[in-house]
């Protein structure tokens, strides 16, 4: 395994980031946490990506040839990346340093070079099981800090003000590659909700994701309370952390780990609408999790409040970097 080295005192790092959402938002969560300088490489793929690592091997063979450009000495003390089809450019980053660039890796990469990652964390409901280089976390690391949400309070502060409180935050997403939203799991969820929120006599603050798609009009059909609907692809600012922000309670749907993670980052209630048909089994542990911590609990129609410590794994990674590289 490859043997972590100490840093320099001001370290170059090189933050990796690729098209898919999630990946960046937890490469820059762990990178802000990490409180050092770091510079953004943007990577764009190849069909070659799509290539098992076992072939592809330690190189930028996936890249655009757009991507390559910045990829050149001198190259980072340390580089921070997540997914599958980061691990080959990092690998290959640290060949091309004769091994002295630290590799941390967000999620598993694959067998392909496993020991020549310095830190891999993973979620603890993948199950990887353990290895000397590798850390679970709970969920997924994000970028919902406490100033972040501060800022966004202080940004939509008044705008839902003609609606009655208690808010509820409704942050739906939608199918993914193996499962899909339905219109039926859709317009349960916009009863349920919509209840809820009227048997409080609160309102709801709902955005909906480019996943929805066309289950986003049966949702909000059923919709009967006073609410704020941020659909997808609306102009104006998007009110995600100003929801997050400002909400009294988070209904959010079980189809992601990275939305789970970001609801749990507020103090206040969660509820995760996650049926079976929505669910892998990977996604259920995670929710499992949060229940069992206190972070979350199942939508069942009863609004409730209670407390909890917010949910942030991207402070444990940064504070695994800081033990392991002495940062």
């Amino acid at each position: 395994m490859s043997i972590p080295r100490k840093l320099p005192p001001d370290p170059s790092v090189w933050a990796l980031l690729d098209d898919r959402a999630g990946n960046r938002s937890q490469v820059l969560g762990v990178a802000e946490a990490l409180g050092l300088r770091f510079q953004i490489q943007e990577l764009a793929y190849t069909p070659a990506a799509a290539l098992p690592n076992f072939f592809v091997g330690a190189s930028f063979a996936g890249l655009t040839a757009s991507s390559r450009v910045n990829l050149v000495a001198p190259w980072p003390d340390l580089v921070i990346a997540a997914g599958r089809r980061t691990a080959p450019v990092a690998r290959r980053i640290k060949k091309d340093n004769a091994g002295r660039t630290g590799l941390v890796q967000i999620m598993y990469p694959g067998d392909a070079g496993i020991d020549e990652f310095d830190l891999i964390a993973t979620p603890r409901h993948d199950s990887i099981g353990p290895r000397p280089n590798l850390i679970e976390v709970t969920g997924a690391p994000h970028r919902v800090t406490p100033a972040k949400l501060a800022e966004a309070a202080r940004q939509w502060h008044g705008r839902f003000d003609h609606l009655p409180h208690p808010w509820i935050a409704v942050i739906v997403g939608g199918s993914s590659k193996r499962r899909t939203f339905t219109a039926e799991m859709a317009r349960e969820m916009g009863r349920t909700v919509s209840a809820m929120a009227m048997r409080a006599g609160g309102s709801l603050l709902i955005t909906t994701s480019r996943r929805t798609g066309e289950a986003e009009d049966p949702l909000l059909d059923e919709i009967k309370a006073p609410q704020f609907a941020f659909r997808w692809g609306d102009v104006g600012d998007n009110p995600y952390f100003g929801f997050l922000a400002l909400a009294d309670a988070v209904v959010v749907t079980g189809d992601s780990a990275s939305m789970a993670s970001e609801a749990c980052a507020t103090q206040g209630s969660v509820y995760i609408y996650a049926p079976k048909a929505l669910t892998p089994l990977k996604l259920a542990k995670l929710h499992a999790e949060l229940f069992e911590g206190g972070y979350a609990r199942p939508l069942a129609g009863t609004l409730e409040t209670w407390t909890h410590p917010p949910l942030n794994t991207a402070i444990d990674i940064a504070q695994e970097i800081r033990r392991r590289f002495g940062a």
